[in-house]
C-alpha cells in the first residue's frame, strides 16, 4: 500500500470547508495532493494545528504552523502523528509512504518513527525550496 502524506498550507479559503479544499489557495498544497491521489491508494494532510487529517474532514480556518513550534512541540505533534496514522492504518509494516512536506513536519521524529515502524518512506521533493517543488509539481503535470 502507498500513503500519501502532504503538510497543510499558510494559505487557506475563509470558512468551513473539507480540508482538501481549505488549502486549495496553497499551489504547493494543490500541485502536492494531486500527484499523491495519482500515485498513492489513500493520501492524508499533515495539519500543525489537527495533526493527521483526512481529506474530507471538515476544519474552520486556523492560524498554526509548526515553523514556530519548539523543538518539543515538533517531537510531541511528530508522535501524535505517528498514534494516528497507526490508529487508521494499523500496522505499518510493508507501507510505502510518500511525503510532501517541509523539515518541520518532517525532521522531528516523523520519517524515523515510520522507519522503525517498518514503514518505507520517499520524497520527491525533499530538501527542494518552495521554487523548486513548484517547478516540480508543474513538469509532473500535478499543476
Amino acid at each position: 500500500m502507498r500513503v500519501g502524506l502532504v503538510s497543510c498550507s499558510k494559505s487557506k479559503i475563509d470558512h468551513r470547508a473539507p480540508a482538501s479544499e481549505l488549502y486549495s489557495r496553497s499551489a504547493l498544497f494543490r500541485g502536492a495532493s494531486s500527484c499523491v491521489k495519482r500515485s498513492c491508494d489513500r493520501w492524508y494532510i499533515l495539519s500543525a494545528k489537527h495533526h493527521l487529517v483526512s481529506p474530507e474532514e471538515e476544519l474552520d480556518p486556523y492560524n498554526q504552523t509548526l515553523i514556530d513550534a519548539s523543538i518539543t512541540e515538533r517531537r510531541r505533534w511528530s508522535q501524535q502523528v505517528l498514534s494516528e496514522l497507526e490508529e487508521k492504518l494499523g500496522d505499518l509494516r510493508g507501507i510505502t509512504f510518500e511525503v510532501h512536506a517541509g523539515a518541520s513536519y518532517l525532521g522531528f521524529g516523523l520519517v524515523d518513527g515510520l522507519i522503525a515502524g517498518g514503514a518505507r518512506v520517499g520524497s520527491p521533493v525533499e530538501r527542494m525550496p518552495q521554487s523548486k517543488r513548484l517547478q516540480f509539481y508543474k513538469k509532473a503535470g500535478c499543476i
